[in-house]
């Protein structure tokens, strides 16, 4: 079965970009997920796949070397990954976020004349770094407090020096931890009465002196990621660093808000694997099983078809998402948006869930990849900036309030 349900719908790149991906899938990915798994290590010969067939450039312009995806070609090719390996997926959007946000996203916000030019000499280095150096860029995000929700600035700070800045301060659950050559910072520029509108987005390298990972990562699921805490102490980065002009973010954020969204393909993956494999141990088409077939119960009829039912809900609204995606959205896409990534963070868990009831004990296994899909599955609806009880919040207060609407305070 496509990630796409009709492959007729889509571009030749489209078709070419996904196609690639799906051959690494099952050739590289899929094989080595398990150990990934195991060990909690990152996956660095995915990423060297990754680099070989072109995908670490899928976002970079063409005018740049890269192969100019959009926003629904990336996230196509990002579910397909994920059908094969999780881990591999969600780091890989941290990577491919630095070139749609300094790309396309960037190119629709407003900017003088000074900011578009100073942009594109400070992206041209970006999309060199990858193109030419193959190099891995990842986006850490979170800080344990409300910034990542998008409640608050950063506190992670960079101070105007002498040619740049100099960068302070944490970052938990940082994707690609001691594995990225750069590290794209979220941060606040450092400056008096700082507000979300100083927002700054920043390539600090990863060799850069004060900065460190530690910690230990043992989590649940997505173990292949390696989110360690990252550690910024007085790190000076020059200004060809920024990889938006400062105060561009928080713009992004407003005008652009299927950028949020990036993380719930690897998810969408995650779905149609488990579906995949319980089909797969229904027929008796598992590589390595005893050859019995459990298909003619109606049980397993039962739980298969409700499979189907919710793989294809997940998918129509995933891929309407993806046509959506578009600067300045009207409210009905927006809340659109959040019902998607909802339901597709919520139905990944649900389908890997029913899947281990339907296939039985045996699914329990780690020996089977299902036991890793659930646990890979669980983490989605915790992810920041969007959870499953942030998307709900935002969803409820837009479908009963207009923009500006209060109550009245009752006495």
């Amino acid at each position: 079965m496509h990630i796409a349900g009709n492959p007729a719908t889509l571009t030749p790149l489209q078709r070419e970009l996904i196609e690639t991906a799906a051959a690494l899938g099952r050739e590289k990915f899929a094989p080595r997920a398990a150990r990934y798994d195991r060990e909690a290590s990152f996956p660095f010969e995915n990423y060297a796949d990754l680099r070989e067939s072109g995908l670490l450039k899928i976002c970079v312009p063409r005018a740049y070397g890269g192969h100019g995806a959009d926003f629904a070609t990336y996230v196509m090719v990002a579910a397909e990954i994920g059908r094969h390996c999780g881990s591999t997926a969600l780091s890989y959007n941290m990577h491919v976020c630095s070139c749609m946000w300094s790309g396309f996203i960037a190119d629709a916000l407003d900017m003088t004349p000074e900011q578009r030019a100073d942009h594109e000499t400070n992206r041209a280095l970006l999309y060199k770094n990858i193109v030419e150096g193959g190099k891995v860029y990842s986006q850490p995000f979170s800080e344990g407090g409300a910034a990542a929700a998008g409640k608050a600035p950063w506190g992670t700070l960079a101070h105007p020096v002498e040619g740049g800045y100099r960068v302070s301060g944490r970052k938990i659950f940082a994707s690609l931890a001691g594995a990225a050559d750069y590290y794209g910072v979220l941060c606040t520029l450092d400056k008096p009465g700082a507000t979300q509108r100083d927002s700054m987005y920043l390539a600090v390298p990863a060799d850069a002196p004060g900065v460190s990972v530690s910690g230990d990562w043992d989590p649940l699921g997505m173990r292949g990621t390696v989110s360690r805490t990252l550690v910024f102490e007085d790190v000076f980065v020059p200004g060809t660093a920024r990889l938006m002009p400062e105060g561009l973010y928080f713009q992004a954020a407003l005008r652009f808000p299927h950028m949020f969204a990036t993380l719930s393909p690897t998810y969408m993956g995650i779905a149609q694997a488990a579906y995949d494999f319980t089909v797969a141990y229904l027929r008796a088409e598992v590589p390595g099983m005893p050859p019995v077939k459990r298909r003619m119960y109606p049980t397993k009829q039962i739980g298969v078809a409700q499979m189907r039912v919710m793989l294809e809900q997940t998918r129509a609204l995933f891929l309407q998402n993806a046509r959506d995606a578009a600067v300045d959205p009207d409210k009905d896409t927006r809340m659109r948006l959040y019902a998607a990534h909802y339901t597709i963070m919520e139905n990944a868990q649900a389908m890997t869930a029913l899947a281990i009831r339907t296939c039985g004990g045996q699914s329990l296994l780690k020996s089977l990849p299902i036991e890793r899909l659930y646990r890979d599955s669980r983490c989605g609806s915790l992810m920041l900036p969007w959870t499953a009880e942030l998307c709900l919040d935002r969803l409820g207060r837009e479908c009963l309030y207009e923009s500006g609407e209060r109550d009245e305070e009752i006495e």
